[in-house]
């Protein structure tokens, strides 16, 4: 997909129809993709209830294209899977205005999880962590004995650590094993390695393995990105001057989420819009993935902080990053059961895992800023109504063309869009 294909002109104004054509065609779907698309993404029963149990039916959300983002020099078509009116289009918004210096750059980890053991009833702690650590090549064997393609692929257990933790019911030893997933998310690998393991750590420590399960604050496995935003960029008039107020704006908002667990917690909600929603059309496990993030928010200071940084480099640029843990897989899963799940793991193109995490990383950092931009200028309130308007308008009984007539009217009054004016416009419009 040649760069300016993330870009598309008016996109918004065509039909879903149309839109779903034009995304078809640049990314090449095949006729299977734009069918699970155009089916509203539902599963019929008997694959959903192969999925989870007690299914008694589906539900389906929208799925929105988030365009403009160009990714290490790759432009991306990113599918959304998200209620929320105004997350795609500030998202979008965002990527537009992070062109001039290349788009968004990522240096993600190598695709590890960390599976846990912990071993509990240890008389001598110091000389059971020896035992372990003197057997760690033995027990890495044993865990990469299991027939896998992922170890065939180059994957496996790769190390072992060894932590002491002070508790309630006592001293505990927790064993992590660090398991390279490849492509995969991995959980399955890795909880399977540690209940492998069990009766040989139980042997050399004379202790008694409890809980054998992998953890989702995966630290060995950090998306990374940056990317960099002028003045210029970022000011809805193209001056400088006008950028720097703006970007002065910003980072009094970041100041504020990184001393604040009670704002943090409101700015990082902002930066999931993007990655859960992102996770969530591509059949992750985005609670896994929430949890990670908001935990790694908190471990570096041991207070919950802001998941992002921003700073203004020497050219007055405003720089943004994050790092943070980012489990996905594209192989297993839902991600090759469900069939919107894989119509929009085709739209993005991705070739591995560490890709798409990249991605959701990238498209959190816009999310971020959008929030942020607005709050800074003209608040949270005035973009997110304007879109937010047609699903008043839709909760006050409109119908059909009355929608937009609705949404229109309310829109281009002054002062606050309330669902009460909302619904004394529709009356209005059926009195003539």
């Amino acid at each position: 997909m040649p760069a300016e294909k993330s870009r598309i002109p008016g996109f918004y104004k065509l039909s879903v129809a149309e839109r779903r054509e034009e995304v078809a065609r640049l990314a090449g779907l095949t006729e299977q993709d734009v069918a699970a698309l155009a089916s509203h993404g539902e599963l019929d029963e008997v694959a959903a209830d192969r999925m989870i149990e007690n299914v008694i039916g589906t539900m389906s959300l929208p799925v929105g294209v988030a365009t403009n983002f160009v990714i290490d020099g790759k432009p991306y078509l990113i599918p959304f899977c998200v209620e929320e009116s105004s997350i795609v289009a500030a998202a979008s918004n965002m990527a537009k205005r992070c062109l001039k210096n290349g788009g968004f750059k990522t240096n993600n980890d190598n695709p590890v999880m960390i599976a846990q053991i912990q071993i509990l009833d240890i008389e001598d702690l110091d000389e059971a962590t020896e035992s372990i650590l003197t057997a760690k090549y033995e027990l890495m064997a044993m865990c990469n004995s299991l027939p896998s393609t992922m170890i065939k692929l180059g994957g496996g257990c790769k190390d072992i650590e060894v932590r002491r933790i002070d508790t309630i019911s006592g001293p505990m030893l927790i064993v992590h094993l660090l398991v390279d997933t490849r492509d995969a998310m991995g959980a399955n690998a890795v909880n399977t390695m540690a209940e492998l393991v069990t009766g040989k750590i139980e042997e050399i420590t004379n202790g008694r393995v409890h809980l054998r399960i992998l953890s989702n604050l995966a630290t060995h496995r950090l998306a990374k990105v940056e990317a960099i935003f002028t003045p210029e960029e970022l000011s809805d008039d193209g001056s400088r001057e006008n950028g720097a107020k703006i970007i002065k704006g910003i980072l009094e908002a970041h100041h504020f989420a990184m001393s604040d667990p009670y704002r943090a917690s409101t700015h990082n909600k902002g930066i999931m819009n993007a990655i859960s929603a992102i996770a969530l059309a591509c059949g992750q496990d985005w609670r896994a993935i929430e949890a990670g993030c908001h935990a790694w928010a908190a471990v570096d200071t041991g207070k919950y902080t802001s998941m992002t940084r921003w700073h203004r480099n020497d050219d007055g640029n405003l720089v943004g990053s994050i790092e943070t843990p980012m489990a996905v897989g594209i192989v297993g899963g839902a991600s090759k059961v469900h069939p919107a799940a894989r119509a929009n793991l085709s739209i993005l193109g991705v070739e591995s895992a560490q890709e798409l995490a990249g991605i959701m990383a990238a498209a959190g950092i816009a999310q971020n800023l959008g929030a942020m931009r607005a709050l800074a200028t003209n608040g949270i309130q005035a973009g997110h109504m304007k879109l937010h308007a047609r699903n008043m308008a839709v909760s006050a009984g409109a119908v059909g063309e009355e929608v937009e007539t609705v949404a229109n009217i309310v829109n281009a009054q002054i002062g606050p869009v309330t669902q009460q004016l909302v619904k004394e416009t529709l009356e209005k419009i059926r009195q003539g």
